[in-house]
């Protein structure tokens, strides 16, 4: 009978796609991660996952997909699984919970097994985002006149009545040309619509510098409004920037800039892909830093 193969240590590629997920957490340990992140959002963390006792009835993740449930000691775990092609178990945490990849010949047996071995440091993430999670219940930006939202890292308020749509630097007042007691729903979209015009200068101006600085061309790019993600780069050289960025300070934008185009050289996060980010933003330590510990209220609507 032929061998099953052998699970080996370290993760596939994907080379068609290569993301900067939002407040994702490393894993160590049995195998490199896949990691990927969903939106943060309380309900979606089950108290189940970090309980003593037996669960009756595992809930849905937030695909819809129903999570497996692991009795580990004196606690139960709950977990959702994914099969893929790549050639090891991956592991990733984040505000839905636990999430494994696993090779589609790998066994439940196995991947329980790792799951084991791994169990401590699995718990103590998922304590780091319950709390994570109830930190980042965001105060609602009130859309009328006055409103204040960062931009670019520092605050920014919003004036109606104006003749025209403008932005004064020195006072970093927005001025729009709405009613003072324009509906807020109007005064989102015409505040989201200049960010977003904004998003697309800046990103754009930025993406030339650090092309230029690393000797690489990327095929276009774009916003993305994506909840998980703060950028992505193509093996084709397309790149999406989350537009959400705009509220944070330009080094942050500039790290994830870098990063994106450091892709064209590195389809991968080995050393070497960090080794091409610090040649063009000897920085991103620090900004990456920054962007996982940044406080979520500078983020409105994440």
């Amino acid at each position: 009978m032929p061998k099953s193969p052998t699970p080996r240590t370290a993760a596939a590629l994907d080379h068609q796609q290569l993301d900067l997920p939002l407040f994702s957490e490393p894993v160590v340990g049995v195998a490199s991660p896949l990691v990927s992140s969903a939106p943060s959002s309380p309900a979606a963390l089950s108290p189940a996952a970090l309980s003593p006792g037996k669960a009756t009835v595992a809930p849905l993740a937030p695909d819809g997909s129903r999570l497996r449930t692991l009795e580990l000691g004196a606690r139960t775990l709950q977990y959702r699984l994914k099969r893929s092609s790549r050639k090891s178990i991956g592991f990733a945490i984040d505000g839905t919970g636990l999430t494994i990849t696993a090779p589609r010949w790998v066994t439940i047996a196995d991947i329980e097994n790792a799951i084991a071995e791994k169990q401590r440091w699995i718990f103590s993430k998922l304590i780091e985002w319950q709390t994570r999670v109830e930190q980042r219940a965001l105060p609602k930006v009130e859309w009328r006149d006055g409103a204040e939202l960062p931009y670019l890292g520092k605050p920014m308020s919003v004036r109606l009545g104006a003749g025209s749509l403008a932005f004064d630097e020195a006072t970093r007042v927005l001025s729009l040309p709405l009613p003072p007691h324009a509906d807020a729903q109007q005064i989102k979209d015409r505040v989201t619509g200049w960010l977003q015009g904004e998003a697309t200068r800046i990103f754009g101006e930025r993406l030339v510098v650090y092309a230029a600085k690393l000797g690489v061309t990327f095929r276009s790019y774009g916003l993305s409004s994506a909840m998980t993600r703060w950028g992505s780069c193509s093996s084709e050289g397309r790149i999406r920037l989350n537009w959400r960025l705009i509220h944070f300070p330009l080094s942050i934008v500039d790290y994830v800039v870098a990063h994106e185009l450091a892709h064209l050289r590195e389809m991968n996060h080995s050393p070497r892909f960090w080794q091409t980010v610090e040649s063009i933003f000897p920085e991103f330590r620090e900004a990456r830093k920054q962007l996982k510990q940044h406080p979520p209220e500078m983020v409105p609507g994440m």
